[in-house]
């Protein structure tokens, strides 16, 4: 007992000196995850930053550290600049998609689930969360492959059918839809979806009934109503959640690599340059790509409030 009497009084010392200063206990709580965020974080995209300016000897393929914006101007290079454009266009649409799907769900998540089956909607938006990202990767490569469901049941339909032969013919990007921009892009989709209906809904949830009733009271119908007062109201959680589903689709890697067709994006191309092409200065140019562009599209979606959505 007489040996806890020094441990408990220093315990007790500590305790009234934090008491005392609340500051140096907040600054000692965030001190070590700031840390990790400042060096290994915002450290790795300083160095990556500092790379892009850098350039290689085409000779002897050693990096020079010198500052120059040469390696910038690669990107503008046809074969460089297509995976660019590819990947920005994947993410856009990609996006679009989501909010055509998920607006509908989270209306009616928002606006008409009620108990058990408000538990039921968010039990199932949360579910394909909860699985594996890779499993759910070759599960779809399987089911878009030549043998795959699709394939089966587009064949089912007959080759007369329009959906049929679409679905059985070679598509755009590869031999089947397993290989195909199609198949990258229903991939995305499915995958990046939950992202868009959970703050889409939250949104949602904010509008005031009333509005909606004085809408109705003033003579506006169904469609003026969800127009004028539903869709300025739910934007910021369409912004939000498209954050989500552009960003990770701009940087994905290995949905292009195991659905997607030979023609490069964004994650691939940074792999490829940093792998087996040496040229490191060419892939940090790649990476800064989607953070410049993520850094504009979250400068305007805090001035739409997107934030607010969160």
């Amino acid at each position: 007992m007489e040996s806890a009497h020094p441990a408990r009084g220093a315990f007790d010392r500590m305790t009234a000196l934090f008491w005392r200063r609340p500051k140096l206990l907040t600054a000692l709580l965030i001190a070590p995850p700031l840390l990790w965020l400042g060096v290994v974080y915002v450290g790795s995209l300083a160095a990556l930053l500092l790379q892009s300016f850098y350039s290689i000897d085409e000779f002897s393929g050693i990096v020079v550290p010198e500052f120059t914006l040469k390696t910038y101007a690669e990107l503008l290079i046809p074969s460089n600049y297509d995976v660019i454009v590819r990947t920005v266009t994947m993410a856009a649409a990609v996006t679009l998609a989501s909010v055509a799907i998920a607006f509908p769900v989270a209306f009616f998540a928002a606006r008409h689930a009620k108990g058990r089956w408000k538990a039921v909607f968010y039990l199932g938006v949360m579910l394909p969360l909860w699985s594996s990202y890779l499993v759910k990767v070759y599960a779809w490569k399987l089911i878009l492959a030549k043998e795959g469901i699709i394939t089966w049941a587009a064949e089912g339909i007959g080759a007369g059918n329009v959906l049929g032969a679409v679905l059985a013919i070679p598509v755009i990007g590869g031999n089947s839809l397993s290989t195909s921009y199609i198949g990258t892009f229903l991939v995305f989709v499915y995958v990046w979806l939950p992202y868009m209906i959970l703050p889409m809904q939250a949104s949602l949830e904010r509008v005031p009934t009333s509005m909606l009733e004085a809408s109705a009271d003033l003579g506006a119908r169904g469609w003026r109503t969800f127009r004028s007062v539903i869709l300025p109201l739910a934007l910021p959680g369409v912004i939000a959640g498209s954050i989500f589903t552009f960003s990770l689709t701009l940087g994905d890697y290995i949905i292009p690599q195991i659905i997607g067709s030979s023609r490069f994006f964004i994650g691939q191309a940074v792999y490829s340059l940093q792998g087996t092409a040496g040229n490191i200065p060419l892939a940090a140019a790649f990476a800064v790509v989607p953070i410049v562009i993520m850094l504009v599209y979250l400068a305007v979606a805090r001035k739409m409030g997107a934030f607010d959505a969160l």
